[in-house]
This record gives structure tokens, C-alpha cells and sequence, in this order.
């Protein structure tokens, strides 16, 4: 059976406004049926990098927010800290980060958090019925809400091609050590130069894989499990994060973690996918390349998968822009995403269905 999947254009008038439709498409695919009154609802978003433009406009957040109250909901707008060295690495600068990008109680109307805590160690272990993982690592914030909707700004991303609902779900509420679960099949590497033998790593470390030796840390390669405790907890940066997997892999990956979020919250899940400003890199970066193609519009309904594969179909039906990534060769190319970073991007799609995330079958109803 197909998956609705509700759309509107950007096209807008004094009697069509952008927000206005926005408010009906996210009626339209069954707010008032997920969230009850009186519930907490966890609003995930990317509150982006410092520096980079392309996440979703605190405006759109705010209107969120304000048909979430509506219904009876009560909203936290909520992102998680990242595994790379950036602006959002620990729970202080991630808002500090979110305030500078225009998200505050005084814009969008409701509290921030930071789904896995000030340093990424406030989540809980979720059994998935994965074919790589049995269990998965999913920030505490999302798991405590009573019900979830997922904001995604659909762009380009260097390892899973595209990155939309799946990414936001997975990438977007594991906290630090499952984003380094996804990253990497390889064990973590201590740089003796950088170690100062505090010992935090061997406090962290849940198969007591690491001893200390002449003062500096050393992993048992034979015990690590590399779930990447001891990249997270390490304050020195002591630990090398490896970011060397393959992209078919990391998105397998992607789509399990995804599973550990909305498993729970079957009845309780919207997704809603903003199809604008298609940059080719994901918002992590801090910087906004040209988008890829013309804005497309918004998708929203209870389907991850399907919501995927609707931004992904609805993009490779656009001529590409010739002063993108794409180049003027590219901009006819069938899979856009594929063309500029020489990566499948089915995979997380593929994927998904096979475990039970989703259905890439979807019906398109213009909304």
C-alpha cells in the first residue's frame, strides 16, 4: 500500500501565503492525530552549523511551534551535538550556536534543548530488529517526548547522497558515539602527543577496553567494540575520530538508528521535509553552496521513507542549476545527487524498507 505523502508548491499570493499553507499541509497529513493535548512534542531540527545558511527558516519553526500549541501540544525545538569538531560539538555552544542562527524562545515561541546533553553522554540504548544492529544509541530528549515531528531540510550530503527524514532521524538524535557508530567500522585511534593520561576514556569505556600505560591511554583493539565512548569523552581530543567507512554502509546504518527513533512513536511520528535551497552539502558544513536545483517545495506525512523518496523523485524531475555543483553537464543528470557525489543514494531508501522503516511507495497529494 502507498504512503500519503501531502505537498505544496512554493508558489504564494495574499491568499495563498507560505505559512498559511504550511499550517493546512501539516493538518492535512494528521498533526490533530499525533499529537494528543497535553502532550510533550520533541520539534528535531538542524539548528546548523555557524556559518551556514541553508537550514530551515526560524519563521517556518515558529509557525511549527505555534500549530503544535494549537492542538494542545506542548513543544520542545530540540537538536543534538555533533561528532566533528565544530560549533555544536558539546550542549553550551550547540545553543549558543542555535541563538546566532535566529532560534530563541523570542522567535520561534518555544524552550530549546539539546536532545543528548551537554556532552552527548544523555541517551538510552533502543533494540532495533536491524540486520547490523540489535540495538542502537537515541538522545534521551526524543525518546522522553510523548510524540515527534521531524523538520528536514532536504540537501545533498557527501556519504548518504541526499540527506532528508532518515538523516534527521538517525544522524540527527543519535548522540555523539552513535554518530560515530555510523561514521566508522574502524576502532579509534589514541594520538599519544595529545594524551595526558586523565583516565576519562577508561571511566567511559564499557568494555574496559583501555588501560593506561606510561601515562598514556592504550585500546585493546581485541575488546573495543568502537562505539566511540572514548572519542566523545575525551576532553584533550585525544582520541582520533575516523570518519573512513563506506557510504552504502554509513547509510544501512542511517536507516537502523532511524528505526530506534520512531519504533516507538509509530502513531505519535510526523515527518515534514522542506524542499528548498537543495545545497549540495549538509548543514553541518559552515558554509552554503549554490543549491542544485529550483526550490521545490514542502513535503509532510508519517512515513520517513516515503518522505525520502518524494524528495529525492521530486528533485530529479527539475532541470539543475548550471551555476551549482552540477555544472552545465550535470543539470540534466537522472540522479542528481549521485552526479555530484559519485555515491548511490537508494541505498538508505532500500534499506529502510527492507527493515521495516518505511515504504518508498508513496502517493503525491497536492495539498
Amino acid at each position: 500500500m502507498s504512503a500519503p505523502v501531502h505537498f505544496v508548491d512554493n508558489r504564494a499570493s495574499a491568499g495563498r501565503r507560505n505559512l498559511d499553507r504550511l499550517v493546512r499541509l501539516m493538518k492535512r497529513a494528521g498533526l490533530g492525530d499525533v499529537v494528543s493535548r497535553g502532550d510533550l512534542v520533541a520539534i528535531k531540527l538542524s539548528f546548523g552549523e555557524l556559518g551556514n545558511l541553508g537550514y530551515i527558516h526560524p519563521a517556518y519553526v515558529r509557525t511549527v511551534v505555534e500549530a503544535v500549541r494549537k492542538v494542545g501540544g506542548r513543544p520542545v525545538v530540540m537538536d543534538s551535538n555533533t561528532l566533528y569538531a565544530g560549533s555544536r560539538s558539546n550542549g553550551h555552544d550547540t545553543l549558543l550556536t542555535a541563538l546566532s542562527n535566529g532560534f530563541s524562545y523570542a522567535t520561534i515561541g518555544a524552550p530549546l534543548m539539546v536532545v543528548d546533553g551537554l556532552r552527548g553522554h544523555d541517551y538510552r540504548e533502543v533494540a532495533v530488529p536491524g540486520s547490523i544492529y540489535q540495538r542502537v544509541k537515541i538522545g534521551s530528549g526524543v525518546l522522553d517526548a510523548d510524540a515527534l515531528l521531524s523538520l528536514a531540510h532536504f540537501k545533498g550530503h557527501m556519504l548518504s547522497g541526499f540527506g532528508g527524514q532518515i538523516k534527521n532521524l538517525s544522524m540527527g538524535c543519535a548522540p555523539r558515539s552513535g554518530k560515530q557508530m555510523m561514521h566508522s567500522d574502524v576502532r579509534p585511534e589514541v594520538e599519544r602527543g595529545r594524551c595526558v593520561g586523565c583516565g576519562r576514556c577508561m571511566e567511559w569505556c564499557p568494555q574496559k577496553a583501555i588501560s593506561l600505560q606510561g601515562g598514556v591511554a592504550v585500546i585493546d583493539r581485541d575488546s573495543c567494540i568502537g562505539c566511540g565512548e572514548c572519542v566523545t569523552s575525551c576532553m584533550h581530543g585525544a582520541v582520533a575520530v575516523s570518519w573512513e567507512a563506506e557510504a552504502g554502509t554509513v547509510q544501512r546504518k542511517m536507516a537502523e538508528f532511524a528505526l530506534g527513533v520512531v519504533h516507538g512513536k509509530r502513531h505519535k511520528f510526523l515527518g515534514v521535509t522542506f524542499i528548498n535551497n537543495v545545497t549540495p552539502d549538509c548543514d553541518c558544513a559552515a558554509w552554503s553552496d549554490a543549491a542544485l536545483v529550483p526550490d521545490v517545495g514542502i513535503v509532510a506525512g508519517r512515513d520517513p521513507v516515503a518522505l525520502d523518496q518524494a524528495g529525492y523523485d521530486l528533485c530529479n524531475a527539475q532541470l539543475g542549476i548550471a551555476a551549482s555543483a552540477l555544472g552545465r553537464r550535470g543539470v540534466e543528470a537522472a540522479d542528481k545527487f549521485a552526479y555530484v557525489h559519485d555515491v548511490d543514494p537508494t541505498v538508505q531508501l532500500q534499506h529502510g524498507e527492507e527493515v521495516g522503516l518505511g515504504s518508498r511507495s508513496y502517493e503525491l497529494i497536492r495539498t
